[in-house]
């Protein structure tokens, strides 16, 4: 996983297959930063279930309501790099 201030979308990716798992209509290997989590067939159980891995192996706090309201790869990440820079 990722450096601390270097979570890239890529990392993210990984969490994403490895908690969820990914549905044959998505492609995660594509730019899918800004396609909504529901969009790409993760509901919020999905996302809180990424938060908490992401917890568990980067340290950063990310509150179930917090994660809730990221609703992109793109706001998910962004908020991890911000916890992991401060």
């Amino acid at each position: 996983m990722a450096q601390p201030g270097s979570f890239t979308l890529d990392d993210l990716k990984e969490v994403m297959r490895a908690c969820a798992g990914v549905t044959d209509s998505v492609d995660l290997d594509s730019d899918i930063a800004d396609i909504t989590f529901t969009d790409l067939g993760y509901d919020s159980l999905a996302v809180l279930e990424m938060a908490a891995k992401l917890q568990n192996h980067l340290g950063v706090v990310i509150p179930d309501d917090v994660a809730e309201q990221l609703p992109t790869p793109r706001a998910l990440a962004e908020y991890v790099n911000v916890r992991l820079a401060a």
